[in-house]
């Protein structure tokens, strides 16, 4: 049975093929039709495969041809642009039209977007590649690495006046931070530990008359004298407070030598004058024979007496500082990079690094970038002595900064400078030159230390050559074995405080301790800021003491270490002693019991033995058979350390004799020549605790 769909498919393929040759035209053999029909039908596949692939291809956006890769880098200039892309200027110009968010065309605006710059190059048919920005040749050498320093004098023009910077000074309790506080009507006094001013103090004081008049308040504790020197190199005139009941001290000296040198104007302020039996007069004779000519003793200095508890005569004072400064035309320059003195610096726990600062040149604002030292910093933000935010910092006022990376050193120089590039690059310089001081500085510890070891290494080798070849064995422990224990009694201290000054200071005092002979001091780490993990973990290791001096503690310290809280300095030196006194070993001292005169020498005959007993009488106190004897001639020592063998009163052996009763004694050596006369002091040693000689002069 034929399939039906096999017929039906072959009669379509025939009348196909009877069309094809039908339209080939007519041909001369079966071969040649068979061609010419395979070529039509390959043309017809052809031509029906490329209109499907035009008709059904994705459409795709116009895009300009890239021509080549162009350099772009942020904040470029248009006229860099154009110059990447070696096209004219009003080319790019013309490109920026329709370029979304452009903006200005003008050759010099910066182009802060690298997408917007990507745009541009790319509607001129560029592709982009991101570089760092070229540096002129001429420029290079602005980046290298450099230090800053002060601007030049300011001419006159540019000067405006200033307040006057104003440090009061003087001895302990003469009533110098208790003056400040009537003048600013706030309490400091009761917020310092013990009443003595433990930091400089810096603020802001706005007087009757209008003006306004920066106050520093220095400590007058010996151990503060560094920050006294810092107080009056920041300032114009120094008000000198002197008690009328105690007159010139040690520190009232000591600030009219530094006001001396530095040629800064005083004003003499006699406090507690309120107090019965105080003399004046006699205060200003004391301060005339240093040197100081008051007024009325040959001088213009002004002496004015006051009662800071009570506020007497503080106008008088005041109107006197506001004359002095007249006087003296004080003026600054509020323009250009700003200048200053770093008073103190501190670490805030919720705040971070701070500094108090005085600014001398210049107007400080927030974003300015400041390096001081070894330091910089971005302002973040400014403060008054209050605690209160301000914007704008002119010369003469005092301000709390925010930002600083590291805490500049107190008294350090606070300069500006025009990025952050550029502090880095004035740090890097700096902590190059420090380096090379330093190693400079080593130098001649060096050579020395070399010196000594090629010493013995020439007497060791000359030692293993004269002791043979079997004998160079190394004697005794290895080097590397040997532990650099001394066996002296030693105590580690860790110092941190709540600002560099306080710091600086505790440190000049521990340098004062000279008693490493007997017992050494070592201060293994001090820092700014609260107590932390590293610190305990110091003192774990070093079995050392902490001393927190005005700053947080942890309230669970790991067991076996050490805190100790303090807020005044000579309390933490007190505290330091008695720890050095438990360390020192336990001291001899000899304790007279009682004396005896030697009246007459006997000798007997014990055995075959001729021995010599002393016939003698107490004098003083009483005599011990079992305690040790001297013998005195003269009242000098004639021997030592004796002891006896017998003790009789009458007849009878005793262990004891008292005053004014005779007896005679033998002594264990009979061998010394003793004569009538001679004194025999009996005593007894007693094992009692050292104490430490360390003096730190308050």
């Amino acid at each position: 049975m034929l399939n039906i769909r096999y017929l039906a498919r072959r009669f379509v393929w025939n009348d196909l093929l009877q069309t094809r040759l039908c339209a080939v035209g007519p041909v001369t053999t079966t071969y040649q039709r068979q061609l010419q029909f395979s070529a039509a039908l390959t043309k017809r596949r052809k031509t029906a495969e490329e209109k499907h692939a035009i008709e059904y291809a994705p459409k795709k956006k116009n895009k300009p041809q890239m021509s080549g890769v162009v350099d772009i880098w942020r904040n470029m200039t248009v006229a860099d642009l154009a110059q990447s892309c070696q096209l004219d200027l009003e080319h790019i110009q013309e490109v920026m039209l329709y370029v979304k968010g452009a903006g200005s065309i003008d050759g010099t605006a910066r182009l802060e977007d690298p997408k917007l710059i990507k745009d541009i190059a790319a509607k001129c048919g560029f592709k982009t590649k991101i570089v760092a920005a070229p540096v002129a040749e001429n420029e290079e050498e602005s980046f290298k690495d450099r230090d800053v320093g002060p601007r030049p004098p300011p001419a006159p023009e540019n000067l405006k006046e200033r307040p006057p910077v104003v440090t009061v000074m003087g001895h302990v309790d003469h009533g110098k931070t208790t003056l400040l506080d009537s003048l600013r009507g706030a309490s400091v006094a009761a917020g310092e530990a013990g009443g003595i001013t433990q930091h400089i103090g810096a603020f802001t004081v706005e007087l009757d008359n209008g003006e306004k008049v920066t106050f520093l308040d220095t400590p007058g504790h010996a151990a503060f004298s560094a920050m006294r020197a810092r107080g009056a190199n920041l300032t114009d005139i120094i008000v000198l407070v002197v008690a009328a009941e105690d007159g010139v001290m040690e520190q009232t000296k000591e600030v009219l030598r530094l006001a001396k040198e530095l040629s800064v104007p005083i004003i003499v302020a006699i406090n507690k004058i309120d107090k019965p039996g105080v003399n004046i007069e006699r205060v200003k004779k004391e301060l005339s024979q240093h040197g100081l000519a008051l007024e009325g003793y040959g001088g213009d200095t002004i002496a004015v007496g006051v009662s800071a508890l009570h506020g007497t005569n503080l106008d008088e004072l005041t109107e006197a500082v506001s004359t002095q400064a007249t006087l003296m035309g004080l003026k600054g320059e509020y323009t250009g990079p700003v200048e200053g003195v770093v008073v103190e610096s501190k670490v805030d726990s919720h705040r971070g690094k701070l500094s108090t600062a005085i600014v001398s040149r210049g107007t400080l604002r927030k974003g300015a970038i400041l390096v001081s030292g070894q330091a910089w910093a971005k302002v973040r933000g400014l403060f008054d002595h209050a605690g209160q935010p301000i914007s704008v910092v002119t010369p003469g006022m005092p301000v709390e900064i925010l930002g600083w990376r590291e805490l500049p050193l107190a008294g350090d120089t606070i300069l500006e400078v025009e990025s952050e590039k550029m502090a880095n690059s004035v740090l890097r310089w700096r902590a190059n030159q420090a380096m090379k001081e330093k190693a400079l500085s080593d130098a001649e510890a060096i050579s020395l230390k070399r010196k000594e070891h090629d010493e013995q290494y020439q007497a060791e080798r000359e030692k293993a050559r004269l002791s043979g070849f079997y004998r160079r064995k190394q004697q005794g422990p290895r080097q590397k074995e040997a532990t650099p224990d001394d066996g002296k009694p030693r105590i580690n201290v860790i110092v941190k405080g709540d600002v560099h000054g306080s710091v600086e200071a505790i440190l000049d005092v521990l340098e004062t301790y000279d008693d490493n002979e007997r017992c050494r001091l070592d201060v293994i780490h001090y820092a700014v800021g609260d107590v932390n993990e590293s610190d305990l973990e110091l003192a774990r290791l070093f079995d050392a003491i902490v001393y927190a001096f005005a700053v947080n503690v942890p309230n669970k310290p790991p067991k076996g270490v050490t805190i100790r809280p303090v807020n005044i300095i000579y309390r933490l030196v007190d505290d330091l002693k008695k720890e050095i006194n438990t360390k020192l070993p336990l001291e001899d001292v000899a304790e007279e019991v009682g004396e005896a005169n030697v009246l007459q020498l006997f000798d007997i005959n014990e055995g075959r033995r001729k021995v010599t007993v002393l016939g003698c009488r107490c004098t003083k106190g009483l005599l011990k058979k079992s305690l040790k004897y001297k013998v005195l001639r003269n009242g000098e020592l004639l021997v030592d350390k004796l002891g006896l063998e017998s003790m009789r009163h009458l007849k009878n052996e005793v262990d004891s004799v008292k005053k004014d009763v005779e007896c005679g004694l033998r002594l264990d050596d009979q061998t010394l020549e003793l004569k009538a006369g001679d004194t025999i002091v009996c005593y007894q040693i007693n094992r009692v605790p050292q104490q430490t000689e360390w003096d730190p002069g308050f």
